[in-house]
């Protein structure tokens, strides 16, 4: 276990160029986003702006005329150390292993068109039983998109990563090694202030092979997301022609209706979210829900600038498996670590309080204290794994009381490219647990280098 976290530091903290301190900034550098595509870098089209800083000449290569082309790369190694994974029901309870990823890209800009391209190398060491599609898949294209810009609409088409609001339903499932992209189209409509999206996509679906991810034939996504400075309100259609649900399985078509209010004033800040989700399943009709909320308070005057947030989370589950309609909420495509790093509950059938502390201890060098508390919503539906995955049966268990969970984490952003962060987490089974099975408190370390420029 060591050595892997040794290797996991090293293997990009040796990159070339990040051992040297970044200059002082004379231009406000955009901020670098997970989905890298929605990055704008047409400042530096100014050469003196592009010498402030070693990567200016990547970021802003002139073609000549109105042509332009923005190159960047994330390389990461993170390290995995569980023991009683699952509360000890899983293949392999006590599991340490080592992921890799390198995700170049380069983004051309031509006019009013523009083509962006990355790909990605991910392989993993040590997974056990066997290293999954999620884990390792080769060489692979990630994303590969075609754009025209028309005015207020901006049309683009291709493979692309989608990250919607606090990607509750729709994320890039960034935290594992192999993030989730979609093959389809979109359209960003500029009005008013506001914009509006639609889309309509198919989920990748990755191999552990190089070259081999293909587009879902079973799962389809399709929508309107329209954004305001403090609001957001969505339509999203999902159907998958072999879900499972429990003991049944078949076609599953569900629609969701949701809102999004969230901002800051002053030094507080909030968020609160609200799904209601309609539908059909093997012959069953679905009408299912979930309310998010968050509200933090930070305090920049005080020592080491504390902000405490509190999150309160109701997910809807089915109380009658046996009767004609499906109450068990759908999160389609959310985030990879929905709960903070370690995550072996996922957002259904779910009751959930939540508070954090994040600490800046130095300019640097940041903390995090998180607490959690799981509870079933309804006691005739069981426990999911972020996916969606059934990891305990209700059985005859009539306890609510899933477990809590108590997580540090500490991040150093040694350079301005360069972020090493550490992570410590503890969850304690509940009643419900213990009544169902195995029931050890699962202890992970994750160890994490991420390079990006």
């Amino acid at each position: 276990m060591r050595r892997i976290a040794a290797l996991a530091l090293l293997l990009t903290a040796t990159a070339p160029g990040i051992a040297q301190a970044a200059p002082k900034e004379a231009w406000q550098a955009p901020t670098l986003t997970i989905t890298r595509y929605d990055e704008d870098w047409s400042d530096l089209a100014d050469a003196e702006k592009r010498d402030h800083h070693w990567t200016g000449p990547f970021k802003y290569v002139p073609l000549g005329g109105d042509a332009w082309v923005s190159t960047g790369i994330e390389l990461r190694a993170r390290t995995e150390s569980y023991e009683n994974n699952l509360w000890g029901s899983a293949d392999a309870p006590d599991d340490a292993y080592l992921w890799l990823r390198a995700m170049p890209y380069v983004d051309l800009h031509v006019g009013k068109m523009r083509a962006f391209v990355q790909p990605i190398v991910a392989t993993s060491l040590g997974v056990a039983p066997s290293a999954s599609p999620i884990d390792e898949t080769g060489a692979d294209l990630l994303q590969g998109f075609v754009e025209a810009e028309l005015g207020p609409v901006t049309l683009r088409g291709g493979r692309q990563m989608l990250s919607l609001g606090t990607e509750r339903l729709v994320g890039t499932r960034y935290g594992p090694n192999v993030p989730l992209a979609f093959d389809g189209v979109r359209a960003d409509v500029a009005v008013r202030g506001a914009k509006v999206s639609l889309l309509a996509a198919r989920p990748v679906q990755p191999s552990t092979g190089s070259f081999d991810d293909r587009t879902s034939s079973s799962k389809a996504l399709w929508g309107v997301y329209a954004t305001t400075p403090g609001l957001d309100l969505y339509y999203l259609g999902y159907s998958n022609e072999r879900a499972e649900w429990g003991a049944s399985s078949g076609k599953e078509t569900r629609h969701s209706l949701g809102a999004r209010w969230h901002g800051n004033r002053d030094d507080w800040h909030w968020n609160v979210e609200g799904v209601y989700q309609f539908g059909h399943f093997a012959g069953q009709t679905i009408s299912a829900w979930t309310l998010g909320t968050e509200l933090g308070r930070s305090f920049p005057d005080v020592p080491l600038q504390p902000d405490l947030t509190v999150r309160f989370n109701v997910v809807s589950g089915d109380g009658d498996p046996s009767d004609n309609h499906l109450r068990t909420f759908n999160a389609l495509f959310p985030k990879g670590k929905y709960f903070g790093e370690l995550s072996p509950v996922g957002p259904y059938n779910l009751v959930n309080l939540h508070p954090a502390l994040g600490l800046q201890l130095t300019p640097t060098v940041s903390a995090g204290l998180a607490a959690a508390a799981f509870w079933r919503y309804s006691r005739g539906d069981g426990v999911y794994d972020i996916p969606g995955n059934l990891v305990r049966a209700a059985g005859d268990s009539r306890a609510r009381f899933i477990g809590s969970e108590v997580e540090a984490t500490l991040a150093w952003q040694a350079t301005a490219e360069l972020e090493l962060s550490a992570s410590l987490s503890a969850f304690r089974p509940g009643a419900f647990i213990r009544e169902t099975g195995s029931a050890e408190t699962i202890h992970m370390l994750g160890l994490e280098s991420n390079f990006r420029f």
